[in-house]
């Protein structure tokens, strides 16, 4: 027992250490550093080096209750921050998958439309022409078909990609089995495996931890207004977020899609439903057991 609680210990210490303390000690030490030189001495080593010394030459540093109390609040502050920018990468992975029926949201919906709908129709005129040349590029069809994926699958039906990527899984759930997706999941999730739920609550974990790397690049931002420096770490990050947040949200929709494909009939068998002898959900059952989950509603 006493093992166990020290390796429960150890991994709880780790984790700490690695989400909360590093993360807020790199931006207390940007933050310090920034408010000692300012834009106009940015690269000013030398102030920086002289400001450390002078700190470090005060008596009271010498103490070692001052000294640990000086660590005790560095550490606080750290986690306080790691903390907002936890709180601030909820708030931005909500935003990301939003509806948004507010006028901004709207105006993003009906440009990303504009655009798919662009591309959509250059894509179709490609594979039609395709059709009548043999020698058609076959390259450049591809790249049409890639550079509207990354509008939106479908239609854009939400103002950013993120959303419009959880829309098409759940409208082709629905076009496929028939069933709604947002009543049958929480149902799903109870019923299946281990090793399913541990990769799908592994790509929410990246998504999760992509939408705080881009809080942090808010951080960083307003850090930017004291010292320019800071604004390059902001563009780095918000950079590497919005590539792992669509890799993450992507492999989380394809799960999701899976595990409805692997596991649904066996749910619709458990709440007594039974279809055809088809290895799938079929249409009818799938209408059932939406209407079943809504409750009416």
């Amino acid at each position: 027992m006493n093992s166990l609680l020290a390796t429960l210990g150890g991994r709880l210490t780790e984790r700490w250490l690695n989400l909360l303390v590093l993360p807020g000690a790199l931006f207390l030490a940007a933050g310090a550093v920034g408010a000692t030189l300012g834009h106009r001495r940015w690269h000013d080593v030398d102030r920086l080096r002289t400001t450390l010394d002078d700190l470090a030459a005060r008596p009271a540093l010498d103490r070692a209750g001052t000294a640990a109390l000086l660590v005790a609040l560095v550490l606080l502050a750290a986690t306080a921050a790691s903390l907002a920018a936890q709180f601030l990468g909820g708030a931005i992975e909500r935003y990301w998958l939003r509806f948004g029926s507010d006028r901004l949201s709207r105006a993003l919906t009906a440009r990303r439309g504009r655009r798919w709908r662009e591309l959509d129709t250059r894509f179709e005129a490609a594979v039609t022409s395709s059709g009548s040349a043999p020698e058609a590029d076959v390259s450049g069809i591809q790249a049409l078909a890639e550079a509207r994926d990354r509008v939106a699958l479908r239609a854009p039906a939400r103002p950013t990609w993120y959303g419009d990527r959880m829309q098409a899984a759940a409208d082709r759930v629905h076009l496929a089995y028939g069933v709604d997706l947002a009543a049958l999941w929480p149902r799903l999730w109870l019923i299946l495996p281990e090793p399913a739920v541990r990769q799908i609550q592994s790509a929410h974990d990246s998504f999760t931890a992509a939408a705080r790397l881009a809080a942090w690049a808010v951080g960083y931002a307003l850090l930017a207004c004291w010292w320019w420096p800071a604004a390059l770490a902001a563009v780095g990050c918000a950079a590497v977020a919005r590539s792992r947040a669509r890799v993450a949200l992507d492999a989380l929709a394809e799960l999701i899609e899976a595990a409805v494909d692997v596991h649904g009939r066996e749910l619709a068998e458990r709440i007594g439903l039974t279809g055809t002898d088809s290895a799938v959900l079929d249409r009818r059952v799938g209408d059932r057991m939406s209407e079943l989950f809504r409750k009416g509603g």
